[in-house]
This record gives C-alpha cells, structure tokens and sequence, in this order.
C-alpha cells in the first residue's frame, strides 16, 4: 500500500523562473537514468523478489524515496516554467510559441503540460519503460542499480554546475547527497552478495558447462598491446576459481562458415548470382 504525503522532501523552489533550465531539469526527471527511471527500476526489482526480507526492503525504501524526488523535480520544474514570459521573445511575430523556441524553451511546456513537468527527457524523448532493469537476479540488479546511480549523480552535478540559482542549486545539493549514499549503499550490497555468492552472475551455473579454458583469457583484438599491462590480463582471476591469462595473436577456431542456399519461396539473391560473373542474368522459373 502506498499513501502520498503533501510535503517534499526538500526545498524546491528557485530564486525565479527560468525555462530554459526547466528545459535542462527534465533529463534527471524523464532520462534513461531520472528520477522516473529508478524509482520504477527499484519497485519491480522489489515487487518481483521471491521472499522477504532486508534487500526487498532496501528496494522499497529506495523505490519509495526515489518517487519523493520525481515530485520535487516535478515542483521545481513548474516553477522554473511559472511566470516565463513565453511570448515576450519574439514581439514581432506576436506568437507564444515562437517566442518560446527561439528562447531555448521546451515549446511542449506551454503546449502540452501548461507550464508543468513531464515524463520526458530535456530534448523531449518520452520516458520509456525499457530504461529499466529488474531481472530477479539481486547481484545483477544492484550492479545496474549502481550504474543508474553513478550515471544520475554525474548529470545533477553537471546540471548544478550549470545554474546560478541559489534554489535551484539547493535542491540540487540535497539530491548529489542522496546520491552518494545510494551509491554507497548498492556497493554495500553488492559486496555483502558477493561474499555469499562469489562475483561472477549468476552464481548458479554449473562451471563444468562453460568452455573453462577460455574462461579467463583477454583475447588481444585490437592494434597495439597495451591491455596487456592490466590487472585482468595476469594474475588470479577476480573470483578466485581460475589465472587470467592474455593472448597477442588469437588464432580462429573454426573455419569460414558456408550457409545452405534458403528455400525458393523465401526469395533471396540466388547463389549464382552472388557467386558468378559479373552481369549474370538469374534464369527464369
């Protein structure tokens, strides 16, 4: 069950409008790694864990937190937007909507979502549920999870940098603390797994299964060999089971595969004429 208290978290109201940066604010809100993405990628990682327990709850709390920052991007988009002279920019032309463009505003703001926030990143792109990463598998998931939260924590500093308002700048100042502790807490729990399950997702295939002479081998397939002075090219492999070892000149090991032609009805270039000579007419059927 969720209830909706009709306070914020934090402060989020800027020093004056500003729709341009209301513009910029929407990629934390409606990007592939906004506030819309982890609140939804926390729950159904939540929702869909088999049990109960810490790391479920974890996931609510987070998921749950994570909605409270959607709503305060949200309020603070809107003020950004509320008393933007969307029309003044362009007296000439005597219309809103040009003004707005040529202002650097997202015209949809005045358009579509009447001077609010929407579900979209800053160049428009509507938020969309394929961001998301929820696989029933923790390790896996917190590991996304972590990068969701390197990625967003990267932007709002960007964004911070990016403003003068000392509201704005605030508000921003609250999230990058959430965000250091939510990168904090995801490596927490990706370490606490690993201790239990070892590093390598998943855990539960059977080693005997996977071609185990190549399992820790960096194949150089690049010019210049200068991966090979890395931690994983020499040594114990990161999960303790095998050495890492690196190969200069890897040699193929099978030879160049040759396709059966496909069927008549299929239609596709005929053999002949690929392999003929130049200017082969196919026969007729």
């Amino acid at each position: 069950m969720f209830f909706h208290i009709k306070e914020l978290q934090y402060h989020a109201k800027p020093e004056r409008p500003d729709p341009l940066f209301a513009k910029q604010l929407q990629e934390v809100l409606g990007g592939q790694f906004g506030e819309i993405s982890v609140a939804l990628q926390y729950l159904f990682q939540g929702w869909n864990v088999r049990g109960d327990g810490k790391y479920k709850d974890l996931l609510m709390d987070t998921g749950a937190e994570e909605l409270a920052h959607i709503e305060m991007l949200a309020t603070m988009i809107a003020r950004l937007l509320d008393g933007a002279p969307v029309g003044d920019l362009e007296n000439a032309a005597k219309d809103p909507v040009i003004g707005a463009i040529l202002g650097g505003m997202n015209p949809q703001h005045a358009i579509v979502s009447g001077l609010g926030a929407m579900p979209a990143d800053s160049v428009g792109n509507k938020w969309k549920a394929d961001y998301i990463i929820a696989s029933g598998n923790l390790l896996a998931d917190f590991r996304a999870n972590l990068n969701a939260e390197s990625q967003g924590r990267l932007q709002v500093v960007r964004l911070y940098e990016a403003t003068n308002d000392r509201g704005v700048k605030d508000m921003l100042s609250w999230l990058i603390a959430r965000d250091t502790m939510h990168q904090n807490q995801w490596i927490a729990a990706i370490k606490e797994l690993e201790a239990k399950e070892n590093v390598v997702v998943p855990s539960t295939f059977p080693k005997e299964l996977e071609k185990q002479e190549v399992s820790y081998t960096l194949f150089n397939f690049s010019r210049g060999n200068k991966s090979a002075a890395g931690r994983w090219a020499q040594g114990p492999s990161m999960d303790g089971l095998g050495t890492f070892n690196y190969v200069e000149n890897p040699v193929p090991c099978a030879p160049k595969p040759v396709l059966k032609p496909a069927p008549p009805y299929i239609h596709d270039t005929l053999p002949q004429v690929i392999k003929g000579p130049k200017g082969l007419v196919p026969p007729s059927f």
